[in-house]
């Protein structure tokens, strides 16, 4: 059986107003919905091809080679490329392709600072449905945003500065006279371009000289625009949907630069995608999907979870409270979330914004949780789940995904307490702790790691271990080592999904007061004592005093900064510092059994 045919692609050539000759490719049906698509600089057209073969089986989508790269035409002088002409040409673009309806428009690089430009031009007004942004703002944005950052410094603030003007050095060298023209015709550039991408799938050789021609974007344009100086439209909020896809690792434009959507648009979004500079190449399926989800919202779709958490994310960004957008729009998944650390987190979560599925092996206290979470304004689901069955985790995972989508946290919270002589522990007593606090998490990571990847806008997996993971003690040999092996799978896990923008987080905890305290099982104890021990334990925590919601405000800041290791109680932090300074110490006092 034969596949799909491939949409027609139709090319045609328009003039822009200088007289420069622009090469145009169509793609899909025109009767459809437009998307004008326009890339930056060293690129042509092909920036665009792998998303263009996903669009065009719903839009009609246009992209052009810009004056001076691939088929189209260069002008004989440099003033040619300024950007109240790149902006024209856009225009003409436009007229020819969809004179009638507005387009969507979207834009890498050069091509985002140009449309950017072009936005606040007569020839574009109620011509844009939408703009959807990569490594672009616009010029004037970004020398706005770096005075911004001289006028009111903070620490987190110069150092957003000083990491984009260490990124932002070619600009300076493409200002020299005669070196970079040198080094693109004798593949030099190319060399150094693919040694500062560091390995980013989406880069493609540059032409020499497409990218000898378009080094007079960067000498007409930056000073006279970064410094302020330059003459152009009123630079008020555009009324235009703009969404920002801004990339995790891009070595020339920081997250932090892009993020001031909110500044320059009434209906701002803000995503960030997990890749480098090139990921209209690199991940063509995210960016697609994020165009469709936007155009098909406008056109009175549903609000997708996607767009609600780049609302709340473009809103965090200009905050001076942003604790209280912050994770708005945002799923967070966790189990044993029935009391405890897990229901803190829940509660902590959707105060901040978020919505919250919560898991527990006790059903009525899983729907009790979700229904304090729904107290706070958000949307809640809870579902019985035995963490230990994998089954049941994946068909828990597939029903959260069918219902509510891609998470964007997940918590692995769930476990249990046991105590006691390794001698006493009997197998059955070690396959019950490993399948529930070891297998547990290893479900939780198996069936959540894989759609956060594929959704390609990162995340965090936040795994509870215990100080017990690095605290070695007679009394606790099954947890300990339990413990310990959900410490390394989590640093482990980091390294695997950290290029694709997910953190995985380990938090240790000390003696936080939970009810875990009053269930842990004291092998090798008759009932009587084991009831005994249970009652006592659970009086020491509680004299420790140390709660959940302090517990879980830890948790949630560790996630929020993507810490590897968060040690929660001062015992936690004091035995984590000794497990690296002094191991011997540790050793030392495992020897002594603490009786409660």
């Amino acid at each position: 059986m034969d596949g799909p045919l491939a949409p027609a692609v139709r090319t045609r050539r328009t003039t822009a107003g200088d007289g420069v000759s622009l090469v145009v490719w169509e793609h899909g049906d025109p009767a459809a919905r437009t998307v004008l698509a326009v890339h930056g600089y060293p690129d042509d057209h092909t920036v665009w091809d792998g998303v263009v073969a996903l669009l065009a089986e719903k839009f009609h989508v246009v992209t052009y080679d810009v004056r001076g790269a691939g088929e189209s035409g260069a002008p004989a002088e440099r003033a040619g490329y300024r950007l109240d002409q790149l902006a024209d040409d856009l225009a003409t673009v436009l007229d020819a392709v969809s004179p009638d309806r507005p387009v969507h428009l979207l834009a890498h690089d050069w091509g985002s600072i140009q449309a950017w430009h072009a936005l606040y031009t007569e020839r574009l007004a109620g011509r844009v449905a939408s703009y959807t942004s990569i490594s672009g703002p616009g010029l004037d944005h970004a020398g706005e945003w770096l005075r911004s950052r001289l006028r009111r410094p903070t620490p987190r603030r110069l150092r957003e500065l000083a990491t984009q003007v260490a990124a932002s050095g070619y600009i300076g060298y493409f200002q020299l006279p005669a070196l970079p023209e040198w080094a693109w015709r004798s593949r030099v550039g190319a060399r150094m371009l693919r040694l500062v991408a560091r390995g980013d799938a989406g880069l493609a050789a540059p032409k020499p000289a497409d990218a000898v021609r378009g080094l007079a974007l960067y000498r007409e344009n930056m000073p006279s625009h970064l410094s302020g100086h330059a003459e152009g439209p009123d630079r008020a909020r555009t009324t235009v949907p703009v969404q920002v896809l801004a990339p995790t690792r891009d070595p020339f434009v920081s997250t932090a630069l892009q993020s001031d959507v909110a500044r320059w648009s009434t209906e701002p979004r803000l995503r960030h995608i997990a890749g480098g500079h090139w990921v209209p190449r690199s991940r063509p399926d995210v960016i697609a999907r994020c165009v469709t989800e936007l155009a098909e919202h406008l056109a009175g779709g549903p609000d997708t979870r996607g767009l609600r958490r780049a609302a709340g994310r473009a809103a965090a960004a200009v905050s001076l409270r942003p604790n209280r957008h912050r994770h708005h729009g945002e799923l967070v998944v966790i189990t044993g979330a029935g009391g405890g650390m897990g229901r803190a987190t829940a509660l902590g979560f959707a105060r901040r914004g978020a919505d919250v599925v919560v898991a527990d092996i006790d059903e009525a206290s899983a729907a009790e949780t979700a229904r304090l979470v729904r107290d706070l304004g958000v949307r809640a689901g809870a579902r019985r789940v035995d963490v230990a069955d994998e089954p049941g985790m994946r068909a828990f995972a597939e029903a959260v995904l069918a219902e509510h989508g891609v998470p964007d946290v997940v918590v692995n919270n769930a476990g249990i307490g046991m105590a006691g002589a390794f001698a006493d522990t009997t197998t059955a007593d070690w396959r019950r702790v490993i399948d529930v606090n070891l297998w547990g998490v290893i479900h939780g990571c198996q069936v959540f790691s894989r759609p956060m990847v594929e959704q390609g806008e990162g995340g965090r997996i936040v795994n509870i271990a215990s100080a017990a993971a690095y605290v070695p003690s007679r009394v606790l040999p099954a947890y300990a080592t339990i413990k310990s092996a959900v410490l390394m799978l989590s640093e482990c896990l980091r390294g695997e999904l950290a290029e694709h923008g997910i953190g995985v987080v380990a938090v240790c905890p000390g003696l936080v007061h939970t009810n875990i305290t009053a269930t842990t099982t004291f092998v090798g104890a008759d009932p009587a004592e084991q009831s005994r021990r249970q009652q006592a334990t659970f009086a020491a925590y509680r004299r420790r005093n140390f709660t959940p919601e302090r517990a879980a405000e830890q948790i949630i800041r560790a996630a929020e900064r993507n810490t590897a290791v968060a040690p929660v109680t001062v015992e936690a932090r004091v035995g984590l510092a000794l497990s690296r300074l002094t191991p011997a110490l540790l050793r030392a006092a495992a020897r002594r059994e603490i009786s409660l």
